[in-house]
Order: C-alpha cells, then structure tokens, then sequence
C-alpha cells in the first residue's frame, strides 16, 4: 500500500494535498491501494472537525482511498512492541526528567553542539530499573552501524548513529512518539512506497532504524518532495472559488515536466513521472492557478456551472462563461450572477432615467429579440445616448461595463421579472 498521513491537529494546505495527489496517482499506476492515515495520538490537540474536512476535501477532488485508519487504535501494537524491544535489549527505560534533559540541551547549545542523549540510563541493571518508582519514557538503542537509504528523487543518503541517536519512543505516558509509530504503521499496513515532503526526510533512518530494530525486513521506497514555500490552506482556495480539477492540475505542473499544461488528474496518471519533479522547492503563484483554473471552467459543462452557481439552467451555464472574459473563479463569476439578479434601488447619476426604465420594463411584453425590447423601452421613454444606455444596462446586470448586452439578453430574458422587480 501507499498511505497519506494528515494530522487531525491541522488544517490542510497545499504542500498536503499535493502529496496526497502524487500519492494517489502512483497508486494508480503501481496498481496498489491507498491509505488514508490519521495521525491521532496526540489526545489533548485533536480535532474531530478537521479530521473531517480533510476527508471531505479527499472526496471533493476524487481521491479515491481504500481505508481509513486512526493512529490512536494502534496504541496496543506500539506498547507491545516496544515491550519486545526492551525484552531484546534494544530498547530500555529512560528516568532523565523534562528539565535534566533541557538542561544537558541548553550546555550543548552554548557549546554550538546538537543535543544528543547522554546514554544515562542505558546500561542500568534490570534491579535498579524494577526498584525505581519514577516516572520513565523508552528509548530505542542508536544504531551500531550508519543506516544508509536511497531517496528516488534526491539520491543515497547516510546518517551516522551518532544522528540517529538513542532516541524516545514511548513517552512518559506511554503514548508512541512520532517516528516509532510511523515505523510501526509502515509495518502493520504493509507500505511500499512513502512519498511525503523533504521536511520529513530527516525522520527516516529513525524509523528504519526502529523496523531494522524489529528484523522487519521488507524494502521501502522513499520519496522526499521539495516544499512549497508559500503553503495556504486548500478551504481558502476552494471558498475563494478554485476549481479542485484546477488545483489539482496547478499542483501536479508545480515543478513538474509535463506533456501538456492543462489536463486532468485521471490524465496525469497515464504520463506522470515521479522522477521528473524539480529537486528545489517551489512557490505557489496565484496568477497562474487563475489562468489555469479559467481554462477548466472554459471547459466544463454549462449544466454543471449552473449547479455550481446556485441554479440548474444551461443559459445560466452559459452566462457564466460569458464573464469569463474578466473572471477567473467561479466566486467571481457569482459576484457578477447576483449583481444581475439582487434588487436595484437606483443609479447614481441617472436616478430619474432609471426610475423611468424600470417602470417601463415592469411593463413591457416579454420579447426574444434584444433590439425589439430597446426600441421599445427607447420608444415608451423617450430616453437616448447614455440617458438611456447607463441606466438601462444597470437594471439588467447591475453593473456599468461587461459583455454586450445583446450576448447577455438571451442569456436572461426568461428571468426578466424577477431581474426588474
């Protein structure tokens, strides 16, 4: 399998989602199914809210997933093995306090060291260990031997034990600290392939390090990401009317080589390379997810459009492409839906001019033809030049400039009593 991993304390941004994308289509093309891994663990901070809107925006862009699992149900695995790591002696008991700790962290820091553990409690006997009554957390034993893996993006890397270090893996409450339950979860769900962000690249000799530990030993491929330097959140995006297709799209050319610019994910999966995304880090450009994001709507359908918008007709489909020409999203597309259709009181300049036309036009007979209904609002008010013009195009779109109205007027002339009440 292949597994996502979000954590239930944080909202989703678009260095995730481009990680659970990228995982999704290798899925695809490995032909193996993905897991959608909630980290849990941490009981004080989760958030059953954000657990759900991660799901939900999986579902909004079509990731398809096999399962669902929340860390926090392994806890047994966690103790239980690192019960038989202890029995091995490649684990032991650590009585160090938070503050004996900090303080050794602190020495090393004015030094210009990085902290390491001291091996205090390593070698104490199985007597003292049982006759001490103090709290204690579980160290994993550093490794004897540098552990050494290959990154299909990035290359091999080596990390002396003196990096990996003797480090925690159950806390002083027991609770998994994060790269022993990764290492186990990695385990228990049977993953090939790990595809995360390079910020986490550091964490994995600790975590083969751990199934080594456990003479685990089946091959996992890693695959580190170079981050997005400007990250936001995938809800603004979506709120601020991107379509997922289009996002999706941005965050697969983000860095990427492809075959074309504007495609599909289900197209995406019949060319992408792994193998072909930049190794430097990218920055998110807005303008670019516009233009990309115009194009998906220049190709969706109206019908689909409409329903977006808030209606379930074709002409409102169409309309909607129609101001395409000055927006880019669709909650721009809306601002301009709703000025045709929210009431309009007056306007400015032209206050007795539209007084005039919006009499007239409560009155006017329903015509298909736009010419027909301005020569016949021209003729009944005597109104012309922009006296008319103004006013005129304000009652029926509720702005001064845009597409002509004659694009507009067939568009909108079955909803002409509510666009003039």
């Amino acid at each position: 399998m292949l597994r996502f991993a979000p954590s239930s304390t944080q909202e989703m941004n678009i260095g995730n989602l481009r990680v659970v994308i990228f995982n999704y289509i290798l899925s695809k093309q490995l032909n193996e199914k993905l897991l959608i891994k909630i980290e849990d663990t941490n009981s004080q901070k989760n958030s059953e809210d954000k657990e759900k809107e991660i799901l939900e925006l999986l579902n909004l862009f079509s990731i398809e997933y096999a399962q669902v699992v929340n860390q926090s149900g392994n806890l047994k695995y966690y103790q239980k093995l690192a019960m038989q790591l202890m029995n091995e002696k490649k684990a032991f008991a650590c009585f160090c306090s938070d503050a004996k700790l900090e303080e050794i962290k602190e020495e090393l820091e004015k030094e210009g060291k990085p902290f390491r553990y001291d091996g205090f409690c390593e070698n104490l006997s199985d007597e003292t260990v049982l006759n001490c009554n103090a709290p204690f957390t579980v160290r994993l034993k550093k490794p004897k031997e540098a552990v050494t893996f290959t990154d299909l993006l990035k290359g091999e890397f080596t990390f002396k034990p003196f990096e990996v270090d003797s480090f925690i893996i159950l806390n002083h409450d027991k609770t998994p600290t994060y790269d022993y339950a990764c290492a186990i979860d990695d385990m228990l769900y049977d993953i090939s392939v790990v595809l995360r962000e390079e910020k986490y690249l550091s964490n994995t000799p600790k975590q083969i390090h751990v199934r080594d530990s456990l003479n685990y030993n089946k091959k996992i491929e890693y695959i580190h990401l170079p981050g997005i330097l400007n990250e936001i959140p995938v809800k603004m995006l979506i709120d601020e009317g991107f379509l997922p297709s289009a996002i999706a799209n941005y965050l697969v050319l983000l860095g990427n080589k492809t075959p074309k610019e504007i495609f599909t994910l289900e197209e995406a999966v019949e060319w992408f390379d792994i193998k072909n995304i930049s190794q430097n880090s990218v920055k998110f450009d807005i303008d670019k997810l516009k233009f990309i994001n115009k194009k998906h709507l220049e190709k969706i359908d109206e019908m689909r459009l409409s329903k977006i918008l808030g209606f379930a007709d074709t002409d409102i489909g169409e309309l909607g492409k129609l101001f395409l020409k000055e927006a880019n999203t669709i909650k721009e597309i809306k601002s301009k839906i709703d000025s045709i259709f929210n009431k309009k009181t007056t306007c400015k300049g032209f206050e007795k001019e539209f007084t005039k036309i919006k009499s007239c036009m409560k009155e006017a007979p329903f015509y298909e033809n736009f010419n027909e209904l301005k020569e016949y609002v021209i003729e009944k008010t005597g109104l012309k030049g922009e006296n008319f013009s103004i006013p005129f195009r304000y009652i029926l779109t509720g702005e001064n400039k845009g597409p002509e109205l004659l694009e507009i007027y067939p568009l909108i002339k079955n909803y002409l009593g509510e666009i003039t009440k």
